[in-house]
């Protein structure tokens, strides 16, 4: 599949593109680079153009000056302009890119049509946040090679990391690739956010995925986004980890297909 690389934001946010037709935005999650939706890329670029954003810290995108969550909102917003993507988008968001997607459609509700968030949390409660904290402070100490199991665990449901070994390897190469002062401060930011007060003002079409056996952002967590965000849906995949799209390809797309008019 031939895909276009941009740069926006004086070169500071980078992505690639495939495909033609209306606009699909990914945003990939924390543990997960844009690979992770190599397995869906083609069904979701058979009518439509989708760009893939790199977050701060991957391949090239620059790590944010500010842990704040407006820095990453200011970003995708630089990468929406440059990259001409139009106002009846579909943002869609995995983890750490779900969350982001959630405050960016928050912040700029006119320029997407409508919004996917898989596997995401508006907000972590404290054991939740300390998880963030044990990451950032191990990372800190010996890389982001040393979380290479513990990221495994949370992407990936119980069942398919014991019948996939070998992915643990793969999150290491993976994690290796990102830059650790963006890792850092993505969980940092993940432990301060908080947009539950605002999801009841969200009025965006929302559809919420996510999988039965998410370890790093629990079905519950996705429930009260649907909950809370007027007229969402929620969607939950069986048996799936916190990355639908490279566990469960076919069953995203299925469960994402008529929402996102693919």
């Amino acid at each position: 599949m031939q895909m276009e690389e941009l740069t926006a934001g004086h070169g500071a946010l980078t992505a690639v593109r495939t495909g033609k037709g209306g606009d699909i935005v990914v945003l990939h999650s924390l543990l997960a680079d844009r690979h992770a939706f190599d397995p869906v890329l083609p069904a979701l670029a058979a009518r439509h153009r989708v760009t893939l954003f790199n977050l701060p810290g991957f391949h090239g995108s620059q790590p944010p000056l500010l842990a704040l969550m407006d820095a990453y909102v200011a970003a995708i917003e630089d990468g929406f302009q440059e990259f001409g993507i139009a106002r009846d988008s579909v943002l869609i968001g995995n983890g750490f890119g779900g969350t982001v997607a959630l405050a960016f459609a928050l912040a700029h509700p006119e320029r997407i049509s409508k919004l996917i968030v898989s596997d995401a949390a508006a907000c972590f409660p404290e054991e939740g946040r300390k998880q963030f904290a044990g990451m950032a402070a191990k990372v800190a100490e010996g890389g982001l090679g040393s979380i290479a199991e513990i990221a495994a665990k949370r992407v990936f449901s119980p069942a398919y990391l014991a019948a996939h070994p070998e992915k643990i390897e793969e999150r290491k190469k993976v994690l290796l690739a990102i830059d650790p002062k963006a890792f850092q401060a993505a969980c940092k930011i993940l432990q301060e956010t908080d947009l539950t007060p605002l999801l009841h003002h969200l009025r965006v079409r929302t559809l919420v995925v996510c999988g039965e056996f998410d370890q790093a952002t629990p079905p519950a967590l996705n429930k009260q986004i649907a909950d809370k965000v007027a007229g969402a849906r929620y969607v939950e995949l069986p048996g799936c980890g916190h990355c639908p799209p490279l566990e469960q390809p076919d069953k995203f797309v299925a469960a994402i297909k008529d929402f996102a008019g693919l």
